[in-house]
Parts: structure tokens; C-alpha cells; sequence
């Protein structure tokens, strides 16, 4: 998810309230759930942890796989036709370093079948392949000084207006893929009128084994019928993550039923004969990071009474967006805050369009308010009223260079299969063997691991698993850059 508003409840209980009124809520959480009611495969006494607010042939392949360069070729599981499909889960928050925890076995050994990342750079949203300067969700909260309006993440009117999203997400029904789109933030529609074919819109407190028999739904239907893309979404590892903090016992138990659901949708998988046949797809957003006991900078002390009275708009958290009154000293306030934050570079840094770190992708939109103050991990930005109010006890949006902000990257299925032989290959040709680990953290027997890479590149990912990269939306991810695996 996008950083975190500062102006978030105080309590856990409020945090989860204010959490279930953000993304994708219909504004109606006691409607029914149709005909895709969960059926017990969790244990219905334990308490829902829900808070604030998604593969070189080692082995033989299904017999009747087969392989060619069309979305619309058939394979055969025994029992019935697929085309080529791919499901991304993506599990909000959950940090890189999470699986080095001794609580994620399923997706470690569904990684040691597959391959997994050592970790990826965030942005978000991931599926638009695009940056934030791109697709325009710049921050939770932000004002558009083109529409003069202001986004909020939790007001449905915003969320669901497609003209506040710039880019073409891969859910949109590509080349003629059918898509289904599990919970995954966005509009139901994007600006250029693409839909899912399938649309599975937000509602709070779904379980785990309710999504997986939604997804097991989509992959049973007729192959007439049967989406090739399924997207899904899972947030309560993030909201964990806020309420708690990331090293908190909510977070690990999280962390175990969310390594449970991966276990229970790759056996439901196998049980269908279909692992080398589907792409499964796990990866998380962003990571996160502990401000229980944050240090404060006091904005009112750097600016003053009256240069905190001059804001006019105040975007993201925990970065600081910063728009003045048109009558404002502008230069005057940049100043005070270049000065302060010259003699406190380990605490926080400043910056215009002109001076923000190309790495950042973070300028040339406007959107993004014209200075921006950006703290370093274990700071926050505040002024002596607000205090650490209803400040969460885990944030992110910090500088995605941080290994704390690092997303997760675990897959299987034919992409697996295909990358460990492009790399055995690799290895073996004596021409390339100084380039053999290209693109790889570290290979062995029982692991793969990836270099980290940035999730701007899961889009391109997608459309050439699919096959249909000819549709592809102009997007930031890396030409070529799926090629050293595929």
C-alpha cells in the first residue's frame, strides 16, 4: 500500500476501522459475499488479525504440455484444457527479510521448487509497471493542483474515479485475456474503459480460505470461461505490520496464516495437475519498518507559527509533501528547511523537483507537491500540537534503498522451470560462463534466488508469460530485462 497518512486513529481498534475504509471499500461491509461463501478451512474460533490499512526442464512436464509462442495454445492436465495462466498473489507488507523468519516453510520450499528474488526495490502500484511520477498515485492523500481536487485513499469516491489513475494495470483484458481481479486496488475501470472480465471488489474481513476458494472457483470454470490472469489481494500482514509493529506476535502469526494460504492454493494446484502448467506469482509491495519509539523533528520549530499557518496542502506520510499559500514566502520557508536539514543530514533531507534523486522517479508529475521533506528511518516529521498522535507502530515509504522497505519475489511454474534451464545453459557454454550468474543472487541445488530488482519490472513479467507483450502499455519497467531468464 501507499505510505501511511499521519492522521490515522489512535487505537489498534480505530487503526483497523480507519484501515477497512481505505481501498476498494464499497462503503457496505455487511453485504453478502454472493455465492463464494468460505467453507472452514480455517479454524472459525481464531480471532481474524485484521488491521490498517499482491520456473530448464528439471522434471518432466505434464504430459500434453505444450509449448509455443501463442496465449491462445492448449495444454492438457489429464483431465481438461488450459491455456496459459498466470495467478499473482500480492501479500501487503510482507518484508524480504520475513521468509528468513523460520515461519514461512511453504513458501520457502515453493521457492526451492521455483525461484525466489533475494528481494524487490518497491513502488506501488506494482501491475501498472509504471513509477509513481507515471501513474499518479504519489502519496494516501495528495492534492492535484491541475483538477484542484484532493485524493484520499479512503474515500471510495476517489478510489473507484479512474481519472486519478494514470496507468493501464495488466488486469485490463489484454489481447483478449480473460482476467479476474480478486480485491486488487483500483477502479473497476480504468481510464481508457478497460474492466476485468471478473471483478471481486474490496470487503473487509474475507479470510484467507475464502480467497482460495474464489481463485480455485476461477481456475475450475470451463476453459472457455476460465480467466488466464487472476490477481489477488491480501492486506492483513500490513495492517499487522501498522498496528503492531513488524517485529510484534500479531505479525508472525500473520505471517504464518498468510504461509499457510500459499501452501493450501500450490497443493490445491498440484492436486489439479496443473503446477507445470500455471504461473504462480507471490510478491508483496513494500516492506516495512518499526516507529514505536520514533525521534521527532519539529516542523513548527523549523518553520515557525507562521510558516506552518502558510501550508496550504499537506500530502504522504511519513514523507512530508509541501504546497504554500499563493501569498507565502515560499524561498523563505525552502530555506529554513535546506539549513535545518543541512545540519541534520542523518535525520531528514529536503528537496524540490529539481533537486529530488533521479533513483526516486519522484519529480516530474504535478502531483508531487514542489518540496518535499523526506525523514530517515526512526524519524518522524511533526509539530509540538499533533505530537506522536495516532502515529501507527510500523510504517513504510521510506527510501526504497532501505533493505527494511524491501518487497518479497517468490514463483513457480513454467517461468521457474524455463529461468534454472536458461541459467544451466548459460553456465555451460564456455563463451558466457564469466556472465553465468547474471541475474541471479546466488544458485544451487536446493535454491534459486534472484538479484533484487525492482517491481516496476513484474508488469513486463506478466504480459511475456501471457504472451501478449504486442499489448503492452508504455511502462518503466527494464527492455530486455526478462530475457537473462526467459
Amino acid at each position: 500500500m501507499a505510505p501511511h497518512s499521519k492522521n490515522t486513529p489512535e487505537s489498534p481498534v480505530d487503526i483497523e476501522a480507519e484501515e477497512r475504509r481505505g481501498l476498494l471499500n464499497t462503503g457496505d461491509e455487511e453485504l453478502e459475499r454472493d455465492d463464494w461463501t468460505y467453507k472452514g478451512k480455517e479454524n472459525p474460533d481464531e480471532p481474524q488479525t485484521w488491521s490498517q490499512r499482491k520456473i530448464a526442464m528439471i522434471a518432466l512436464v505434464v504430459i500434453g504440455l505444450l509449448i509455443t509462442d501463442h496465449a491462445n495454445v492448449v495444454s492438457y492436465n489429464g483431465t481438461d484444457l488450459f491455456r496459459r495462466t498466470v495467478i499473482v498473489v500480492s501479500i501487503d507488507g510482507l518484508r524480504a527479510d520475513y521468509l528468513d523468519r523460520g515461519l514461512t516453510p511453504h513458501l520457502l520450499n515453493i521457492s526451492k521448487k521455483g525461484l525466489r528474488a533475494k528481494s524487490m526495490k518497491p513502488i506501488f502500484p506494482m501491475l501498472t509497471g509504471l513509477f509513481a511520477e507515471s501513474h499518479g498515485m504519489v502519496a494516501n492523500n495528495f492534492w492535484d493542483p491541475v483538477s484542484k481536487d484532493e485524493f484520499r485513499y479512503n474515500q471510495v469516491s476517489c478510489v473507484w474515479n479512474p481519472s486519478w489513475w494514470f496507468g493501464e494495470p495488466v488486469r485490463s483484458s489484454h489481447g483478449g485475456v480473460t482476467t479476474a481481479n480478486l480485491m486488487w486496488p483500483g477502479p473497476p475501470k480504468t481510464r481508457t474503459g478497460g474492466t476485468s472480465t471478473y471483478f471481486v471488489p474490496w470487503k473487509d474481513k474475507v479470510p484467507l480460505g475464502e480467497k482460495l476458494d474464489q481463485i480455485l472457483k476461477w481456475i475450475d470454470l470451463p476453459v472457455d470461461k476460465r480467466p488466464q490472469l487472476i490477481l489477488a489481494y491480501e492486506p492483513s500482514l500490513d495492517q499487522a505490520g501498522h498496528a503492531t509493529g513488524p517485529n510484534s506476535k500479531r505479525v508472525n502469526d500473520t505471517l504464518v496464516k498468510v504461509d499457510t494460504f500459499a501452501k493450501d492454493l500450490h497443493s490445491s494446484l498440484a492436486a489439479r495437475n496443473l503446477t507445470d502448467i500455471v504461473d504462480i506469482v507471490f510478491v508483496s509491495d513494500h516492506g516495512m519498518t518499526d516507529t514505536s519509539h520514533p525521534e521527532p523533528i519539529w516542523m513548527d520549530d523549523i518553520l515557525g507559527e507562521e510558516g506552518i499557518s502558510a501550508i496550504a496542502h499537506e500530502d504522504g506520510w511519513p514523507s512530508m509533501g509541501l504546497r504554500f499559500h499563493n501569498n507565502a514566502n515560499v524561498t523563505k520557508y525552502l530555506d529554513k528547511l535546506t539549513l535545518a536539514s543541512e545540519k541534520n543530514p542523518e535525520k531528514f533531507h529536503v528537496y524540490t523537483h529539481k533537486t529530488m534523486p533521479e533513483r526516486y522517479h519522484f519529480a516530474n508529475n504535478p502531483r508531487i507537491a514542489p518540496i518535499y521533506v523526506v525523514p530517515e528511518i526512526g524519524y518522524i516529521l511533526t509539530t509540538h500540537a499533533e505530537g506522536d498522535t495516532g502515529m501507527s507502530k510500523g510504517n513504510h515509504g521510506y527510501d526504497n534503498e532501505e533493505f527494511s522497505m524491501h518487497a518479497m519475489f517468490v514463483a513457480h511454474g513454467p517461468f521457474s522451470v524455463q529461468a534454472k534451464v536458461q541459467h544451466q545453459r548459460r553456465s555451460q557454454d564456455a563463451h558466457l560462463a564469466a556472465r553465468a550468474n547474471d541475474g541471479w543472487h546466488s544458485t544451487s541445488n536446493d535454491a534459486y534466488i534472484m538479484k533484487t530488482f525492482k517491481n516496476v519490472e513484474i508488469y513486463n513479467l506478466v504480459m511475456k508469460l501471457l504472451d501478449i507483450s504486442v499489448y503492452s502499455s508504455q511502462n518503466n519497467g527494464t527492455v530486455g530485462f526478462w530475457d537473462q531468464y526467459l
